[in-house]
């Protein structure tokens, strides 16, 4: 599917957001193949435990990929540790939902802050490390950089900005020797989208919108794609197939989404606002552990 794979028996692969998820999925997967795996991330306990799975050449490592300090400490302790880097999945990604005039402004910053910034902050740490090792980074965008839907401002900003980031860098570092890779996941089976379908406002507007662009597809499908991917030193990763087709007609897409949302956000809007003054705009907005993870690491909860 991505040309010809190569074995990652050896290599030193870094991932970010790997205490769940598709990162913990992918770093367990490239460990059954050998890879020796460095987990960054917040919940320190769950990265250990993923860790633990990955086997005894598997470390994990505490940060907040908002805060250069923490990436820098990490970064420097997988390299005394292993010698080089040679993989990074820049994964760490947080989402938020509500609608952009009433959602908590501090939730909708992280999110840029964790999904975007965070992307770049990791680059810039590991790149010395993988121009040395003429390495690969893959960086985790989504369907929603392409998608945009009401109530997923923050993230589908984040998401599209990863895209353009990678195709910039990918043109920068290729006289280096380095490998650069986007990947686009749709709705797949994580704690994240889990509890953003709970949501008592966002959750049924997403099932409202019926058809191929709202399934969600099981963690295995996202795994074996990003990791054959990453074998494959991929330059773009669609999960599914679907996301790459929706790309050719991407300037048509927001005009369907305009269309779709005219029937069922006026009352999705004034939903958000009773729920925002039921449980507060903070918590209205957070959507999964890891969110709940970056606001407590922020001080906001």
């Amino acid at each position: 599917m991505f040309g010809r794979e190569r074995s990652v028996r050896g290599k030193v692969v870094l991932i970010t957001g790997a205490a769940r998820g598709i990162g913990a999925g992918v770093a367990r997967e490239l460990a059954s193949r050998g890879a020796k795996l460095a987990l960054v991330g917040l919940e320190a306990d769950e990265l250990a435990k993923v860790a633990a799975d990955c086997g005894p050449d598997a470390g994990s490592w505490e940060a907040d990929v908002t805060r250069w300090e923490d990436l820098e400490r990490a970064v420097a302790a997988v390299v005394e540790r292993y010698g080089r880097i040679d993989v990074v999945l820049a994964n760490a990604g947080i989402a938020a939902t509500g609608f952009t005039r009433s959602i908590d402004r501090k939730a909708f910053e992280r999110v840029i802050d964790v999904d975007l910034l965070g992307v770049w902050r990791t680059v810039r740490v590991t790149l010395p490390h993988l121009i040395e090792s003429r390495g690969y980074a893959l960086l985790v965008s989504s369907a929603a950089a392409i998608v945009h839907i009401p109530g997923n401002a923050a993230y589908s900003a984040a998401k599209a900005g990863v895209e353009a980031f990678a195709n910039s860098l990918r043109a920068e570092v290729r006289h280096l020797g380095v490998g650069i890779g986007v990947a686009h996941p749709t709705w797949i089976a994580t704690d994240m989208v889990d509890n953003a379908d709970q949501h008592p406002v966002f959750g049924p507007l997403r099932a409202a919108n019926k058809g191929f662009a709202s399934k969600i597809y099981p963690l295995s499908v996202a795994v074996d794609l990003i990791s054959a991917g990453i074998a494959a030193r991929a330059r773009v990763v669609h999960v599914q197939g679907w996301v790459g087709v929706v790309k050719l007609v991407r300037a048509l897409v927001p005009r369907v989404v305009e269309l779709a949302a005219r029937k069922i956000v006026p009352a999705a809007d004034k939903a958000a606002l009773a729920d925002i003054a039921e449980r507060g705009a903070e918590e209205s907005s957070l959507v999964g552990p890891g969110a709940r993870a970056a606001a407590r690491s922020h001080g906001a909860l």
